[in-house]
């Protein structure tokens, strides 16, 4: 019997047609959600099959920025807990992020304004659709898989390192508030910088920075054509906050050259260019 189409507007009460695509799904599911809570993790492992958890992939993008960790939008235990219950599970890092969608096996998505956490689920008013039309479907996958593999792909240990870091932050935020110490702030400042540094080194992996921008820039000019160096480097910039520092200059023997991460940008659009990637031509680089 042919699958009849539909696309459904969703309201509160949202979680029981995310019950249908987490329970649906056999090979892989998609997850863009910058929270999750225990709840939301629950939730999700409850409603998957035993032979997705041993043999199907989660993907999974959030933002682990330490403010979603210290302010309580974010509880990082869960993402051990998808670590222990399913054995292909990949977790994502992208700063800014705000999409909520969930996909499954290319063939059932929701886009929706929940994450996936108590309120989401079950308490705020939240909006979307669901929809099983297998080229809607599969757009919203690519467009969320490419933007997605941007990001920092953290495994189960450097998961682990980043939820003890968290767990110093959290404590430090408790006390922060409750004593007003000029030592705790430092402290908490401290603690701060080294989430934000583990952060990166994540991303940056055992690579430079100009191998994430060479991927950044493809990715622009995929999606968005030919275009100029200063606009290819404000949609770096946007996408990439975290290692975009306009603090930090390149100087050498004394002589300023500009902000340092525009330096390796730059330094990705010539090794494209040498690769064959891609050109120049009226002002504007372009993918061959």
């Amino acid at each position: 019997m042919p699958l009849q189409l539909k696309m459904t507007t969703l309201q509160k009460g949202w979680h029981k047609y995310l019950n249908e695509v987490f329970q649906s799904a056999v090979t892989e599911l998609v997850i863009s959600s910058p929270y999750i809570s225990d709840a939301g993790a629950e939730f999700l492992l409850n409603n998957i099959s035993k032979k997705f958890r041993n043999k199907g992939i989660l993907t999974f993008f959030t933002d682990l920025s330490p403010k979603n960790i210290y302010q309580g939008s974010t509880d990082i235990d869960s993402f051990k807990l998808l670590f222990n219950s399913i054995n292909f599970t990949r977790i994502y890092h992208i700063p800014k992020l705000h999409s909520k969608v969930y996909v499954c096996d290319a063939k059932k998505a929701i886009v929706t304004s929940g994450n996936l956490t108590a309120g989401g689920l079950y308490n705020n008013f939240e909006y979307g659709i669901f929809t099983n039309d297998s080229e809607t479907v599969s757009s919203i996958r690519s467009n969320l898989i490419s933007y997605g593999n941007l990001g920092a792909l953290f495994n189960e240990n450097e998961i682990d390192n980043y939820r003890r870091i968290s767990s110093e932050i959290k404590e430090l935020y408790k006390q922060k508030d409750k004593y007003l110490r000029e030592e705790i702030q430092n402290k908490f400042g401290t603690a701060i910088a080294k989430a934000d540094n583990e952060l990166i080194k994540v991303k940056l992996g055992d690579g430079a920075l100009h191998n994430i921008f060479e991927k950044t820039i493809v990715y622009v000019l995929q999606k968005y054509g030919a275009l100029p160096t200063a606009a290819i480097n404000q949609i770096i910039e946007d996408i990439h906050p975290d290692i975009c520092d306009n603090r930090i200059d390149r100087v050498i023997n004394g002589i300023n050259f500009g902000k340092k991460w525009k330096h390796a940008a730059r330094t990705a659009q010539q090794h494209l260019k040498k690769k064959g990637r891609m050109k120049i031509a009226d002002g504007k680089w372009f993918l061959i």
